[in-house]
């Protein structure tokens, strides 16, 4: 069972240093660390090589973010500095081939740090953990594509199997996956949207009958307001400060609603533009809302009493447009602001400014990202924000409308190309007639529903897509001990991580290519967070000869299931251009997909509400929700805690110890406090402190937290993840979406003792 592996990374023992919080985000700072860990990773020439060649239109997608590029041009310098470090350690030098691999057990791999699995180097070959071993030993492709078989010809049923999958996928290889998972005979298709957007996905459909934003790049250059709500644009997504610096610049404002005040919103100096990169920079957020954590829906609901006593409606799009209206303006007139004010943590005067600037907008966009996504309420906190722009008529022009800010590159393309544990039927028809695969019509599994059926011996064979979902995943442990049942655990991955060593009984390694990488199959496609396919093509030499791409692996893995009958795997792994026929076949607007790709910007997806408007909806119209208040309180003694991204790591990947935007160096297990709610429990920044989470009677300890004294509401903490998520209950979870609740565990602090 292997149960002495490290499901958590070891609590470091570095020493904390806190610096002041930093004043400008990007600057000659973001250019310096930009090349340095390039040269640092990869060297001169590949570092040159990747940094020439991403994010044009001949090049290869930046794995960073979602975040779009222009649709007209493409810059020197169209990435971030995050982006840099994405690509960087990618292209890095550093092998882990199998000699280094299984010179250690993997109990010994978990006492490295997340940082230091990830610095180990590109994986080399295919390896495998046997179920009487501790080490990794070296296996061919085709005995790992034998075992995978084996493992699906042994499955009672097929809902024993599941095939997880990372937003880093490209649209070519989440086709093939989940074309695999249905032959198989399952829908248990969890991904990472699960643990992030899905909340988005679900309230948007059910209010304008698409689960994706509506807004383009350009519309940043037409909005007179936009609302960044729940999240943090200069470390998650930089190169969005670019097109919110263009809306200052443009008479337009920018409103912060975050617990945090980030560095990014409050200055940005451009790294193309030398004149600004040595000034003050640009000035982004207008104002800033220190939002109590989870009390977003309150103050937009307040947002929303406003602009009804403004009574600046446009009277012609809800009545041509909008069902529900009436229902909606009843519940929010019964309102009481004593309330609001309690639940959201913000003054009446500060709330009613903030509701009759979104009154005056004629072109109002709302982004948000999971500091809104991540809670019980999520899915009624944005259709909150939808009501405001369904309000307004913020939908069907230019400068206006809902963007869900996404932060895998290709979460949203993976999602329109199948990724889905509950597929419409119409699109389970469209594959079964393109395919002649019988296509499961009972609903899979999400991310959470996967921990606990694998925890409950329901689940026989795990296959991984890329990410690494035992730190992904809230409930850490819980996480762990549902992966060690599992008889087969499958891996395709570029580097190590805590995933391939909390493992099934068995385990395979199988390493792909990486996006900045060449494919001898052609480029790949994937969608970004504002509807657009485009093309994606690696550019430098693979790490080994012995990489694979996904599409290539899972056509691998496919044949040696299943043969060539009644669907021939073996014309997918070496020619994407097949794979992109057979997604038009399937798939409405991909029409002339080989085609219209190969066009510089690639192509946007038909999207009603943007281009209509129109509304795929029962009714044929947009739809204004109705939510009861949230009234949530806990006992005085104890704090809500969110968990956030530092400055320098991508999700789970750890690619340094410091936070420089929020002046935290050299360590990670820290907890960010109010200065005032450590001096009421005598804690000094620096001491260690142990917390744990409390949820329907259910306690979680995890011990020695840092403590840093930071401006966030009294009342909250912040943490990083993975590190945090261990406290999150897996039974936590946002209503209709099914989403770990990461921005809402209920915990109490303690001083530790030694």
């Amino acid at each position: 069972m292997r149960e002495d592996v490290n499901s958590l990374p070891p609590i470091e023992s570095e020493r904390l240093k806190i610096g002041k919080p930093k004043s400008v985000a990007a600057g000659i700072t973001g250019v310096a660390k930009s090349f340095g860990i390039g040269f640092a990773e990869a060297g001169f020439g590949r570092t040159l090589k990747t940094m020439r060649t991403v994010n044009r239109f001949d090049g290869y997608d930046c794995p960073g973010c979602a975040w779009p590029d222009p649709d007209d041009h493409r810059s020197g310098f169209e990435f971030c500095e995050n982006g840099a470090k994405a690509f960087a350690t990618e292209a890095t030098k550093k092998r882990l081939n199998p000699e280094v691999l299984s010179s250690k057990s993997v109990q010994e791999w978990s006492a490295y740090s997340d940082m230091e699995l990830d610095k180990l180097g590109r994986l080399t070959e295919p390896m495998v953990l046997k179920n009487d071993s501790n080490h990794y030993q070296r296996i061919s492709w085709d005995d790992a594509f034998s075992m995978i078989a084996s493992a699906v010809e042994e499955l009672e049923n097929p809902n024993q199997a599941v095939l997880y999958t990372s937003g880093r996928a490209s649209n070519e290889a989440a086709f093939l996956w989940g074309t695999l998972s249905r032959q198989i005979g399952t829908n248990n298709l969890p991904d990472c949207s699960n643990m992030c957007h899905e909340s988005s996905g679900v309230a948007l459909s059910q209010s304008i009958g698409i689960g994706k934003g509506t807004v383009k790049l350009d519309c940043f250059n037409h909005a007179d307001l936009v609302l960044i709500i729940g999240q943090n644009p200069g470390t998650n997504h930089p190169r969005m400060l670019s097109a919110l610096a263009q809306t200052k610049r443009n008479g337009g404002s920018v409103i912060s609603i975050n617990p945090l005040m980030e560095t990014g919103l409050n200055r940005f100096k451009h790294p193309q533009e030398i004149f600004r990169l040595m000034g003050r920079g640009t000035p982004i957020a207008d104002s800033h809302y220190p939002v109590r954590i989870g009390g977003d829906q309150a103050l937009l609901q307040g947002v929303s009493k406003v602009i009804l006593e403004e009574g600046n409606l446009d009277w012609k799009f809800i009545d041509n447009h909008v069902d529900g209206f009436e229902d909606w303006k009843s519940n929010i007139e019964s309102l009481e602001w004593e309330s609001i004010v309690a639940q959201s943590g913000i003054e009446q005067e500060r709330i009613t400014e903030l509701g009759q600037a979104v009154s005056k907008s004629k072109n109002l966009i709302i982004c948000w990202a999971m500091g809104i996504t991540q809670h019980e309420n999520a899915v009624a906190t944005i259709q909150e924000a939808s009501n405001i722009l369904l309000a307004g008529g913020h939908f069907g022009r230019p400068g206006a409308g809902a963007c869900p800010v996404r932060g895998h590159s290709n979460v949203q393309g993976d999602r329109t190309v199948g990724i889905n544990h509950h597929p419409s039927e119409a699109f389970l028809a469209a594959c079964e007639a393109a395919t002649g695969i019988p296509m499961p019509r009972t609903s899979g599994y999400d991310s959470v529903q996967f921990v606990h059926a694998a925890r409950e011996n329901s689940v026989k064979l795990f296959m991984a897509l890329g990410g690494n979902i035992l730190s992904a995943m809230s409930d850490t442990e819980e996480v762990a001990n549902g992966l060690r049942k599992i008889d087969l655990t499958v891996q395709i991955s570029t580097k190590l991580n805590r995933s391939h060593l909390v493992t099934g009984k068995q385990a395979l390694i199988l390493p792909c290519l990486g996006r900045t990488e060449i494919d001898p199959a052609g480029f790949v496609t994937v969608e970004n967070s504002m509807g657009v396919v485009h093309s994606s093509t690696g550019k430098i030499v693979p790490a080994s000869s012995h990489l694979r791409s996904e599409p290539s692996i899972i056509a691998g893995i496919g044949e040696a299931c299943f043969g060539s009958s009644p669907f021939s795997w073996g014309k997918f792994g070496g020619d994407h251009d097949r794979t992109r026929d057979l997604i038009e076949s399937v798939l409405p607007g991909f029409d002339d997909y080989n085609v219209r790709v190969r066009n510089k910007g690639g192509f946007y997806l038909p999207n009603g509400p943007r281009d209509g408007p129109t509304w795929n909806t029962p009714t044929g119209k947009a739809m204004m929700r109705v939510h009861k208040f949230p009234e949530r309180n806990i006992a005085e003694d104890r704090f809500i805690l969110m968990t956030l991204r530092s400055h320098d790591q991508y999700n789970t990947t750890i690619y340094g110890m410091d936070d420089r935007y929020r002046g935290v160096y050299n360590a990670r297990r820290i907890v960010m406090m109010n200065p005032v709610d450590m001096e009421n429990m005598g804690l000094k920044p620096s001491q260690c402190v142990d917390i744990t989470s409390h949820f329907n009677g259910r306690a979680i300890n995890s011990p020695k937290w840092k403590v840093v004294p930071y401006q966030i509401p009294r009342g909250n903490l912040a943490a990083y993840f993975p590190e945090a998520n261990v406290l999150i209950p897996l039974e936590s979870v946002a209503k209709g979406s099914n989403t770990p609740t990461s921005k809402w565990v209920e915990v109490s602090v303690a001083l530790h003792k030694d």
